[in-house]
């Protein structure tokens, strides 16, 4: 079966109809415009920014951070300008290995925001003082 084309009710060319609608025909173009119009065009459902499986593991890891840095207050880096007072949860496994570890506070180190940025501007020192895996 061969398709013509035919004219268009709305923009008046000579296409492809896309739909007809009460015996008036509309191109792709227009009867997506006719909708958009009318409001009756569906919703699409946004995107979440993170999965509820994420979500989860997020709420347990806040949890656990929190505990863990009430537990171990003093950083244990102690680079250049460190604070002494850990502020951040330093996550030894990096990369692919970090959401496999994610959870296991055993890889954690207690570190303060200067020895933090110290060991992430600094991985090849970092390494071989074993603050990265």
């Amino acid at each position: 079966m061969k398709v013509k084309k035919k004219i268009c009710s709305s923009c008046g060319k000579l296409t492809f109809i896309w739909k007809n609608q009460s015996g008036e025909r509309y191109c792709k173009y227009c009867w997506s415009s006719q909708q958009a119009k009318q409001g009756t065009k569906k919703p699409t459902m946004p995107i979440r920014a993170v999965s509820s499986k994420r979500k989860k593991k997020d709420e347990e890891y806040s949890k656990l951070r929190k505990r863990y840095l009430e537990d171990n207050h003093l950083c244990k880096v102690n680079v250049a300008d460190c604070t002494n007072k850990a502020t951040d949860v330093h996550h030894t496994y990096a990369g692919s290995n970090r959401d496999t570890y994610y959870l296991i506070q055993s890889t954690w180190i207690p570190v303060c925001r200067n020895c933090h940025n110290w060991i992430h501007s600094n991985p090849q020192e970092a390494r071989i003082l074993n603050y990265l895996k």
